[in-house]
């Protein structure tokens, strides 16, 4: 039980035979306590099976907290978007608790960009980081420098077991994207070819999940339906929507037997929003995440399914994962992947975003 109305400081200080205050200073790991008096006390707490109320504690500590959350920049609307506005609920309802979250943001596929970043939240000494991680070797490098300084961090989007994080959130991408693959196989299963739309930049995806996604979604292809072809579609990244036009134009021109499509990103709307404009009722995209530019092509049928990954509940839970280890001392879950939910025109309107 807490101190409470049940039991009180005085209570436990008359127990073991000491003063109000060397209770005090034990419950709140206070110095000069004699090791006499610290078993005394130990003791009693003990006898009473005293369990903490680590709020209160926290809150009697009175210090303050600053976390860092590192993201890539993003337009508005965007998956990027949900999770800094989940970290934003989770610090204003941590508030109390005089935790502050500074997010900072990296340019995509330029290293400097987030070493640049990663030096800067070192120097600032944080109490926890959260990390949508960059390069392999830029982000090791970072993840090294955290432990060095006993800096705890936390992971989303692409899980990097080697890196020993605090925990990681994200959905399981392999898993993801075999299901994925069952998924669309419903629709299209008679048909001879699909299409993955994959934006690129230097002939890379923007994150390592979006290529486990893929890895998955083929295991389940050459299982399953080995007999029908899979085209790739480029498009380069940074690019206007509008300016994909003449490459989508040209590849659903020489691709007649495309019907179903996919791609492993929250940019299933750049197709989507094509199909809609030329009238292309026959042909369909399936993407991942409730963003509104998606939902808006769900509805009119240019997207037949998302898959949600619930960005606003991982940008909350990494900030109070983060929060439950560093303020109250308590151990977390190592890996909570998010559930995999697929999301058609029928049911988009219920989606729930927060799952808090």
């Amino acid at each position: 039980m807490a101190i409470s109305d049940k039991i009180r400081i005085k209570d436990i200080a008359e127990r073991a035979g000491v003063s109000v205050g060397t209770v005090d200073r034990v419950l709140h790991n206070r110095p000069n306590v004699s090791k006499l008096a610290l078993e005394k006390v130990k003791q009693a707490l003990k006898e009473v099976n005293y369990q903490p109320n680590m709020y209160a504690s926290a809150l009697a500590y009175n210090r303050s907290y600053k976390f860092y959350l590192i993201m890539p920049t993003h337009d508005s609307e965007a998956y990027w978007e949900e999770i800094e506005e989940g970290a934003k609920s989770a610090a204003y309802n941590f508030r109390d608790f005089h935790v502050d979250v500074k997010i900072v943001y990296y340019t995509r596929f330029e290293e400097k960009s987030f070493e640049t970043i990663a030096t800067e939240c070192i120097d600032s000494t944080p109490e926890g980081v959260v990390i949508v991680p960059s390069e392999t070797k830029s982000t090791t490098d970072f993840a090294n420098k955290l432990h060095e300084n006993n800096i705890p961090f936390v992971i989303l989007d692409s899980y990097i077991p080697d890196l020993r994080p605090l925990s990681f959130f994200g959905q399981d991408s392999f898993s993801s994207g075999f299901f994925a693959a069952k998924m669309l196989m419903l629709i299209a299963k008679d048909d001879s070819e699909i299409m993955i739309m994959k934006p690129m930049k230097d002939g890379k995806v923007a994150s390592k999940q979006q290529d486990n996604r893929e890895v998955g979604f083929r295991h389940y292809m050459r299982e399953h339906n080995p007999e029908i072809r899979i085209n790739e579609l480029i498009l380069p990244l940074g690019n206007n929507d509008h300016n994909y036009d003449g490459i989508l134009e040209d590849y659903f021109s020489k691709h007649t037997d495309t019907h179903n499509c996919i791609t492993f990103c929250s940019k299933a709307h750049i197709v989507g929003d094509f199909l809609l404009r030329t009238n292309r009722r026959h042909v369909q995209i399936m993407g991942y995440d409730m963003i509104l530019r998606n939902a808006e092509c769900l509805r009119q049928g240019a997207i037949s399914f998302l898959i949600a990954q619930h960005a606003y509940m991982q940008g909350y839970r990494s900030i109070e994962a983060l929060f439950r280890a560093i303020v109250l001392k308590e151990k977390v879950k190592p890996v909570n992947y998010m559930p995999i939910e697929i999301l058609s025109k029928e049911n988009v309107d219920f989606y729930q975003r927060t799952m808090i």
